[in-house]
């Protein structure tokens, strides 16, 4: 961690002023949980402070504002996730493709009806989420940044989403997976937008 933040330092101050600019955006989202089936989407906003050609900096919100989850009683009525991260890689011509990684956190509001919970310890994921948490949350992945005229642009971004879920709990669909601590899960997220430079 401690390399990355110097070498992220590092390539700040040496980034000629001229190179650096922003850039801000709107993106569709749709992501898969680790633990429960069916895709959640939703809509949100990108800021980008580009520090050269090859590094950018990325914060991002993405609003999830639908029940989750569909194919069964909902534990959550909405959903908003914050990112910050970064992204390096070489412009080529109108196309930049790129890795990324970013760390924040998603925060799952409590259902806005009734839950029904077995009256066990630990509770089942589901139950332990109805009453509202915000989780950490990570992201590691990709994507290709395309120009559409000199200061717009399309992005469509994939990574894998990791979730750190709270334990104890039971994981899963029954009630024979106890996990007593926290734990980590992974699982696709895609973005596709647009966005302006200036």
């Amino acid at each position: 961690m401690r390399i990355a933040i110097a070498i992220l330092v590092l390539v700040t101050c040496a980034a000629p002023v001229r190179a650096q600019s922003f850039a801000a955006g709107v993106h569709f989202a749709s992501s898969k949980w680790s633990e429960f089936d069916g895709s959640d989407s939703g809509f949100g906003g990108r800021f980008t402070w580009k520090l050269s050609t090859m590094v950018g900096v990325d914060a991002e919100l993405t609003w999830y504002p639908s029940d989750f989850q569909r194919d069964a009683v909902p534990f959550s009525r909405q959903r908003v996730e914050g990112m910050f991260g970064a992204t390096i890689g070489p412009r080529i011509h109108r196309i930049r493709p790129f890795a990324k990684a970013a760390a924040g956190f998603l925060k799952v509001s409590p259902t806005s009806g009734g839950f029904a919970c077995v009256a066990i310890f630990p509770p089942p994921l589901a139950c332990l989420l109805a009453g509202g948490k915000t989780m950490p949350a990570y992201e590691i992945g990709g994507g290709v940044e395309i120009d559409a005229a000199s200061r717009t642009f399309i992005r469509a971004d994939v990574s894998d989403r990791i979730l750190r879920y709270p334990g104890p709990v039971f994981r899963g669909f029954g009630l024979d997976e106890r996990v007593d601590d926290n734990f980590f899960g992974g699982a696709l997220k895609f973005s596709i937008g647009a966005g302006w430079r200036f």
